[in-house]
């Protein structure tokens, strides 16, 4: 028996993307906030070459100021203007 793969979000990047750039951030200090070292992780998940962990999209939902589905189902948008500005 071979693992089937699971379905993954089409829009998650754009939609992480959006977040980041609705939050006026830079791909680095988006990386700083997330605890990452390397802006790298960031650009992967926006450009959907990477999957971001759950506690990743659970903190780009807070930051959002909204809820995970929004990310993660492609049949819901962001919310508009909602992003926090809130980044330590």
């Amino acid at each position: 028996m071979g693992r089937s793969r699971r379905p993954r979000p089409k829009h998650l990047g754009k939609k992480l993307a959006t977040i980041r750039k609705s939050l006026g951030l830079s791909v680095t200090q988006m990386s700083e906030a997330l605890g990452y070292s390397h802006p790298a992780h960031i650009s992967g998940f926006e450009r959907s070459n990477r999957e971001p962990s759950l506690p990743v999209i659970v903190k780009y939902a807070e930051l959002a100021g909204c809820s995970t589905d929004y990310l993660i189902n492609d049949r819901l948008e962001l919310p508009a203007k909602r992003c926090k500005r809130v980044v330590k």
